[in-house]
C-alpha cells in the first residue's frame, strides 16, 4: 500500500521574519480544556523518567509509585509558581510500551493527578503521550507489521481513549542505514535513509497515529528526528563526526519530519526535534523545543537559539533522582517556568520586544556552531522558502542538504559562523557527492543496492523491491 500525504505545503505558513517568533503559530492548537498552544503564550513542557531500575512484574508497582511521586511534585510546584499552564510529557519506556497495560496505568496515574489540580486549583495542564518506537527492538526491524508495531499502536489507543491530549513518538524509520552513514560521513546514504526510508516510514506510521487521534479525540502532535539528526549532533559533540556534517544532517531531516504534518498531524511538534522551526515556518504548527534547560538530558550548542520560535519549552527528560533542593523533575519544572515567564513578559510589552528577545537568543548562539547557525530564524525562512518549491520528498531532502551546505559556506565567508578549519573541506566533499545523486528515487535505489548491507534492514518493510 502506498501512503499518500493528505495535504501538501507549497508556500510558507510564516510569511515574514517579523511574524516568526516564540509563542505565536499561524495554526495554533486548542486543547480540550481550553489551553491554546501557539496562541500567544509559551508554556513549560516537563518530561521525566525513572531512575536506573529494572522494570518487570516484580517492580511494576514501584514504577507506578515513582510516576505518582513525580507528577505530584511537578503539578504542586507549577501551582506554587503560578505557571500559565503546563504540558507534561511521558515518554514511555520500551518495557511500558511493549506491555500496553503498563503504559496505560502510568498515563492514568498522571492524568488523574493533573485533573485533580485543575479542578482544585485551576492549574490547566495537558498530557503528551509518547510511546517508545519498540519496532527497533527486533533486528532487523519489522516496520509495518508484527507484535512490536501492534503494541505501540495499542498503547496509543488505550492512552488516548483515557484522555491523553497529545500523541507523539520518536520514530526510527531509516535509522538502520542512517547510523552507518553517519559513522562513515556518507551523505549519499544519509539522503537515501532520510529522503526515502524515513519519509516512507513516517507516512505509514503517522497515517495510523492520525487515525487513532481522530477516533479518540486526541491531538496528533508530531514526531522528531531524535534517533537520526540528534544522533548526528551527539556524535559531533564527541568529536566523532564534523559539526558541519551534523548541521547538514539536521536540515536534511526536515522533509522527513514534515511528513507527519502532511499525513494530518497538527502539532505541537515534539521537543527534541531541533528541526522544529522549519516545521513552524512551513506548516504553521506550534512547536515544542528544548535547549539550555535540557542540559539535564544532553549537552548541545543550541541552548538559547532553540527558544527563538518555541511554543512550549522543554527539559527533554530528567530522571527522578534527589537533588539538594528537590527531586530533579521538580527542579526542571521550576527552571522551565522561569524561562517561559521571561519570554512571555517580554512579549507582553509588545511584539517589538518579543522580536528583540528572539534576536538576542539567536545571536548568542548562532556564530559558535554551524548546528546553531542553521536554526537562525532568518536562515530557517530562507531555506524553507526554497524547500516548499519542491513537492517530492526525496528531491526536497537532496535540496535541503545542498542548501544547508551553501548557507554554511556563505556564513563562513561573511564571518557569521565559526567552523573548525579542518571541517571546511567536508562542505565541498558533501556538495560533490550530492551532485552525483540522480533525481529519480528508483534509479538512486537501484544504484545504491550493491553497496548496502541488506541483512541489517528489510527493504520490503519500506515498500522497496530488491533488484534481481
Amino acid at each position: 500500500m502506498d501512503y499518500k500525504p493528505v495535504r501538501t505545503f507549497n508556500e510558507l505558513a510564516v510569511k515574514s521574519l517579523d511574524e516568526f517568533v516564540y509563542g505565536v503559530a499561524p495554526n495554533p492548537v486548542k486543547t480540550k480544556n481550553g489551553m491554546v498552544i501557539g496562541g500567544g503564550t509559551v508554556y513549560p513542557e516537563v518530561n521525566m523518567t525513572l531512575p536506573p531500575m529494572k522494570i518487570d512484574e516484580s517492580t511494576i508497582s514501584e514504577v507506578y509509585k515513582q510516576y505518582a511521586e513525580m507528577i505530584e511534585g511537578i503539578v504542586k510546584r507549577a501551582k506554587e509558581l503560578y505557571a500559565p499552564g503546563l504540558v507534561v510529557e511521558v515518554e514511555l519506556l520500551p518495557e511500558t510500551t511493549m506491555k500496553p497495560e503498563w503504559g496505560f496505568e502510568i498515563i492514568k496515574i498522571m492524568l488523574d493527578k493533573m485533573r485533580e489540580y485543575e479542578e482544585k486549583y485551576g492549574l490547566k495542564s495537558v498530557l503528551r503521550c509518547t510511546p517508545n518506537d519498540v519496532r527497533e527492538m527486533i533486528r532487523p526491524p519489522y516496520m509495518r507489521s508484527g507484535e512490536m508495531l501492534e503494541s505501540t499502536l495499542e498503547t496509543f489507543e488505550k492512552c488516548a481513549e483515557y484522555g491523553a491530549d497529545i500523541l507523539s513518538i520518536e520514530s526510527t524509520g531509516g535509522k538502520e542505514l542512517h547510523d552507518e552513514a553517519l559513522i562513515n560521513c556518507d551523505i549519499k546514504k544519509v539522503i537515501f535513509a532520510l529522503g526515502v526510508l524515513a519519509v516512507r516510514d513516517m507516512r505509514f506510521l503517522w497515517s495510523k497515529i492520525v487515525d487513532i487521534a481522530k477516533r479518540t479525540g486526541a491531538i496528533a502532535g508530531g514526531d522528531t528526528a531524535c534517533g537520526l539528526a540528534n544522533t548526528a549532533f551527539a556524535l559531533a559533540e564527541q568529536g566523532m563526526i564534523p559539526k558541519v556534517f551534523a548541521a547538514v544532517d539536521r536540515v536534511a531531516v526536515v522533509p522527513r519530519s514534515l511528513a507527519a504534518f502532511e499525513m494530518g498531524a497538527i502539532g505541537p511538534d515534539k521537543d527534541c526535534a531541533y528541526e522544529g522551526p522549519y516545521m513552524k515556518a512551513i506548516a504553521g504548527v506550534p512547536i515544542a523545543m528544548e535547549g539550555k534547560s535540557a542540559a539535564c538530558a544532553h549537552l548541545s550548542s543550541m541552548g538559547n537559539i532553540a527558544a527563538c520560535v518555541c511554543d512550549t519549552w522543554s527539559n527533554e527528560s530528567v530522571q527522578n533522582v534527589r537533588l539538594l533542593s528537590a527531586p530533579a523533575p521538580v527542579v526542571s519544572t521550576e527552571q522551565l517556568i522561569y524561562d517561559v515567564r521571561l519570554l512571555n513578559e517580554a512579549a507582553a510589552d509588545g511584539r517589538e520586544y518579543a522580536l528583540k528577545m528572539r534576536d538576542w537568543l539567536a545571536r548568542s548562539d548562532a556564530k559558535y556552531d554551524p548546528q546553531a547557525y542553521v536554526l537562525r530564524p532568518d536562515i530557517v525562512l530562507e531555506i524553507s522558502k526554497e524547500l516548499v518549491k519542491e513537492q517530492d520528498a526525496f528531491l526536497m531532502t537532496k535540496k535541503a542538504a545542498s542548501l544547508a551546505i551553501d548557507v554554511i559556506k556563505r556564513g563562513i565567508e561573511k564571518g557569521e559562523v565559526m567552523v573548525n578549519p579542518r571541517e571546511k573541506k567536508w562542505l565541498d566533499i558533501m556538495k560533490s557527492q550530492i551532485e552525483t545523486i540522480p533525481d529519480d528515487e528508483e534509479k538512486f535505489w537501484y544504484e545504491l543496492q550493491k553497496g548496502l548491507d541488506l541483512t541489517k534492514w528489510r527493504p520490503e518493510e519500506y515498500g522497496l523491491t530488491v533488484s534481481k
